[in-house]
């Protein structure tokens, strides 16, 4: 062997991986390791009996209304276009191979030592490993992964003859698979979890696989990934703490009114709408980060309702319901509370729809209560609605219609999966190869624990909102029928307060922005930092991300974008500030329930204590 080949032979088989790199790969106790297979086949076991006796038992059914159906039934239209042509699937066929055997050309000649072109850098965090770059095998299954990926999006893409939603469907369920099948997600193809699984000689499985099981049962035959140690937080313990009073409840919610910090108050009190897809108390996750809190110290008053979690018994609450019993509810509650008929109002996500179209029905009943609408995340158009447009179709609703229709509602988990599909290599897998094949318990976490505590939604009110918002996009044509009377946002002439959050996936900026064209009064527009969540719920001492505000929501989206104004950190004191503006006036500060109503109970109540 000369020299320079005994040179290539001891630092191993590429430039940057030497023969000490391969120690990590062996395996050093087969004995031990044996054992711990086996005990992991075992506890897998388990967790097949624990999804299989539930299905056995009739406890679930087995047609549910799931998206793989429809995947299935998508990505066939997909397929026959490009076999229906056998040049045309030899052509794509090709071009696939090709680049495989780029990339395999480039590794042997890294193998070999000898200079190759380099990847493109995709900056992709589940790669970041540094064996995904120094090992040639593993630098070849991420490229030829990204190779795969790239042309499965591109033959949709080049699909001839699909409609619009089709379309969109097929690439949401590409985004899916090619997710799933990521290197990353395997022991055997993730440099990180192979060494982990040599080191301890695959303990890690055996406990992955025992969370496996336990996640299994805690979703009684579902898996219920776990996100966060569940164990850590209580609500009205850890979390919603700031105090107040249950002062009045009905079938659908309780109405919270918050202790005063101040000595005075705005003389108008203020109504926060929360979704009911998930719980109020986001909006009061810890002391720090509350924005009740903080509202409560700027001298408002704060109402909240605190929506139940359904089941069987509220199959039939539609959103005239939730308008009359929740919305309206609220208003007479305040009212009684305060002496006051004017009202501020909030509404987040749903709750934000569900407060515009109560606008609408309130300006044909010449009902005037509330007096200026601040909506948070709120969709009012669907046309741009995103990838949770992908669950929504004739076909798709009945099935789901038909599903509730047993049950009387819609889980709570069903829900979280579409959510957690949306950005599923962040808000799954992650946590598939953490939990379950590194036997890792995931660290506490305040927003993952409310993410998890999940809420069942109404049958008859669920499928209200599927149809007349994504489906049929009815609010924003004047084609909703509420309470029985068609109502048109065009006769909503109150101010609005209208948010986007910039790194939106559930209601996107551009959908948000275009919605404010809809309302027949003045709209102030303003775009903030981040997403959902965080884009909301960011309090000013943090003195995180930014807000864009700028002229009246004309036009497109990005043409507003350029010629906006960003201001440093949270968009709270700004939207206080539009809030004083539109009525400062101040009275001493008010108790709950005033002299009228008497307290049911302690804030959060017991109705966000009810787990789905």
């Amino acid at each position: 062997m000369t020299d320079s080949n005994q040179d290539k032979g001891e630092k191993g088989q590429g430039p940057g991986f030497e023969a000490k790199d391969f120690d990590p790969y062996m395996l050093k106790d087969p004995e031990t390791m044996a054992l711990n297979f086996a005990r992991a086949l075992e506890n897998l076991g388990k967790a097949a009996s624990a999804w299989l006796a539930p299905r056995e038992n009739g406890e679930i059914r087995t047609n549910t209304a799931d998206p793989v159906t429809d995947m299935v039934k998508t990505l066939s239209k997909v397929s026959e276009y490009w076999i229906s042509d056998p040049r045309r699937a030899f052509d794509a066929q090709t071009k696939l191979m090709t680049s495989f055997f780029g990339v395999w050309m480039r590794s042997m000649q890294r193998m070999q030592g000898e200079s190759a072109e380099p990847e493109p850098d995709r900056k992709d965090k589940r790669f970041a490993d540094q064996d995904w770059e120094k090992n040639p095998f593993f630098e070849f299954l991420k490229q030829a992964y990204f190779i795969t990926a790239d042309w499965a999006e591109k033959l949709v893409t080049e699909t001839e003859g699909l409609d619009e939603h089709t379309r969109q469907k097929a690439n949401f369920y590409v985004r899916q698979i090619t997710a799933a099948i990521s290197p990353t997600n395997f022991v055997a193809t993730n440099p990180q979890l192979y060494r982990e699984t040599i080191a301890s000689s695959g303990e890690n499985l055996v406990r992955g696989m025992k969370m496996l099981t336990e996640d299994i049962v805690a979703g009684h035959g579902d898996l219920k990934l776990r996100q966060t140690d569940m164990t850590k937080f209580a609500v009205g313990r850890d979390m919603a703490l700031t105090p107040g009073k249950v002062i009045a409840q009905n079938e659908i919610c309780q109405i919270i009114q918050y202790e005063p910090t101040t000595e005075t108050v705005l003389k108008r009190p203020l109504l926060i709408c929360p979704p009911w897809i998930n719980k109020f108390y986001i909006l009061d996750l810890n002391p720090q980060k509350s924005f009740i809190k903080w509202c409560v110290d700027q001298g408002q008053t704060v109402f909240v309702i605190s929506w139940v979690n359904p089941d069987a018994r509220h199959a039939a609450k539609d959103w005239a319901a939730y308008a009359r019993e929740g919305i309206d509810f609220a208003l007479e509650t305040i009212e009684k509370a305060t002496g006051e008929k004017d009202v501020n109002a909030i509404g987040y996500c749903v709750g934000g729809t569900l407060l515009a179209a109560t606008l609408a029905l309130h300006a044909k009943e010449k009902n005037k209560r509330i007096r200026s609408a601040t909506l948070f995340t709120t969709q009012v158009d669907f046309t741009h609605a995103g990838d949770l447009k992908v669950f929504v179709d004739e076909e798709q609703l009945t099935r789901l219609e038909n599903y509730m229709d047993v049950t009387g509602y819609l889980d709570g988990s069903k829900m979280a999966t579409a959510f957690n599909m949306l950005r599923a290599s962040e808000l799954i897998w992650p946590y598939f190869v953490n939990n379950y094949l590194k036997g890792q318990e995931p660290m506490p976490f305040d927003l993952l624990f409310w993410n998890a505590d999940s809420t069942r939604m109404a049958a008859a009110n669920h499928a209200f909102y599927l149809r007349n918002c994504y489906l049929r996009n009815a609010l924003t044509k004047g084609e909703m029928v509420l309470d029985g009377q068609a109502v048109s946002l065009k006769s909503v002439s109150i101010p609005i307060y209208n948010l986007a959050t910039r790194e939106d996936h559930i209601a996107p900026a551009k959908s948000v922005f275009l919605g404010s064209q809809f309302f027949g009064g003045k709209v102030d527009f303003v775009l903030a930092g981040s997403g959902h969540i965080a884009g909301v719920v960011n309090p000013p001492d943090k003195k995180k991300y930014q807000y864009w505000t700028g002229g009246p929501a004309k036009g497109e989206y990005e043409d507003w974008l350029i010629s906006a104004q960003e201001g440093p950190g949270s968009w709270w004191p700004h939207w206080q500030a539009w809030i004083e503006a539109k009525d400062g006036k101040r009275v001493p500060a008010r108790k709950p329930g005033g002299d009228a109503l008497n307290a049911l109970e302690e804030a959060p109540g017991s109705y966000v204590l009810e787990k789905a």
